[in-house]
């Protein structure tokens, strides 16, 4: 606070020299000093959660058993804490995240904060763990950051927006009269784009890959004279090869997913 309170600032204003003006309340969005006090009381979170971890109070998430233990996820200004679903450790989380409260000055929002148990937790110990943190909505079906924030067996499903979405791209594009060289251009630019955010996190099952370049292989062939469809002269396997082996460089769903995917590993 006395890197804030300690300045003055003059204001300009027609011609006028309006001030001093001694900030009082903190730090203003925008300000320069504010991402690293930001970032310092972040680590001083994670740091304290890690100390508990250690000592075996808190206990992370595990994706299979060979793998690290995941006891919180920090991404801008939204916290993700994994523990066990049991009361004990949901006080310990209360303890640290009170902790954390007074030190920073930062009031955590339990209202507009969200839990999610895994399937085989007991109903009485939901209800505890919930009343403990003072938590009462749960993770359903919704998105985080337009992804979705909870993904089950069945992929397919929950990935099915994608394919809508290309859908009504496809239909808004056949009432106009587009050459074949328009439609190479907005399948690439366009409808190859739309999963693409997707991909860099998630893993898209390969039927849905197929019914994805399905779709706008017809979209590319079809001219719909007549009131008919048109013939899909081509496969989408020898319109994704190289303008160079006789294609048209259109993207392979599934081979351009794996290796995204790969970048980031």
């Amino acid at each position: 606070m006395i890197c804030v309170t300690s300045v003055e600032y003059n204001v300009i204003f027609n011609g006028d020299r309006i001030g001093p003006i001694t900030p009082k309340r903190g730090l203003r969005q925008g300000f320069p000093l504010s991402p690293f006090l930001y970032i310092i009381c972040a680590e001083g979170l994670s740091a304290t959660i890690k100390n508990h971890e250690r000592k075996g109070t808190l206990h992370g998430n595990r994706v299979c058993m060979a793998a690290p233990s995941v006891s919180h996820l920090l991404f801008v200004d939204d916290s993700f804490i994994f523990c066990n679903a049991n009361t004990s450790e949901a006080q310990q989380l209360k303890e640290i995240l009170s902790n954390y409260e007074q030190a920073s000055g930062q009031a955590m929002n339990f209202r507009k904060s969200a839990i999610a148990f895994s399937s085989n937790t007991r109903q009485e110990d939901i209800a505890s763990i919930k009343n403990i943190l003072g938590v009462s909505d749960l993770i359903r079906s919704g998105k985080y950051l337009g992804l979705p924030s909870m993904v089950g067996r069945s992929k397919k499903a929950i990935f099915s927006y994608l394919k809508d979405r290309i859908w009504k791209k496809c239909q808004a594009w056949n009432a106009r009269s587009l050459s074949r060289a328009g439609k190479e251009i907005l399948i690439k630019s366009v409808a190859q784009a739309i999963p693409s955010y997707c991909m860099g996190a998630f893993l898209i099952p390969n039927s849905l890959c197929e019914e994805l370049e399905r779709m706008m292989n017809s979209f590319y062939w079809d001219s719909k004279k007549n009131g008919r469809h048109s013939i899909n002269w081509m496969k989408w396997e020898k319109l994704a090869l190289h303008k160079r082996c006789g294609g048209l460089g259109f993207r392979n769903m599934e081979a351009f997913d794996l290796s995204i995917l790969g970048k980031q590993s």
